[in-house]
């Protein structure tokens, strides 16, 4: 069964989810997880993919589409198939993906764009109903 948390960004800016989501990828990577970066369309995912090469002026995130290399460590996705990935599931999309039970931890970036906003609200009921555990991190900065 899935963990599942919430991250409550400070910002209205849905631009500020994509820069979260860098952060958390590099600190989740850095800790030896695999992570998939479930993407809302594929505008959002050359966004991610190109601020994965910026975000940071130190540092770079190794990663790949998922339909390239399935196998990398971290892989932007969109769609039905994450591959074999089944550690750490960052949603960017605006709903719970089909596959996300099948990962040991579940992340949701929230922001209070009102369409992000709702749509987190009924993730948020999903999961519950799912009897999933979760947990809120209300951020005071990106």
């Amino acid at each position: 069964m899935p963990q599942i948390d919430f991250y409550i960004l400070p910002s209205a800016d849905p631009a500020a989810r994509l820069l979260f989501a860098c952060k958390l990828t590099e600190k989740a990577w850095r800790l030896g997880h695999r992570i998939y970066l479930h993407c809302q369309d594929e505008a959002q995912r050359e966004t991610l993919d190109a601020l994965m090469w910026s975000f940071r002026s130190e540092s770079f995130l190794p990663h790949s589409l998922a339909e390239e290399d399935g196998s990398a460590p971290v892989a932007l996705g969109l769609g039905t198939d994450p591959g074999s990935h089944g550690d750490l599931l960052i949603n960017l999309a605006l709903a719970v993906p089909p596959f996300s039970a099948r990962f040991a931890r579940i992340a949701e970036l929230v922001v209070s764009d009102p369409t992000i906003r709702q749509a987190s609200r009924a993730s948020y009921r999903f999961y519950r109903e799912q009897g999933y555990p979760l947990q809120d991190h209300r951020l005071t900065h990106i």
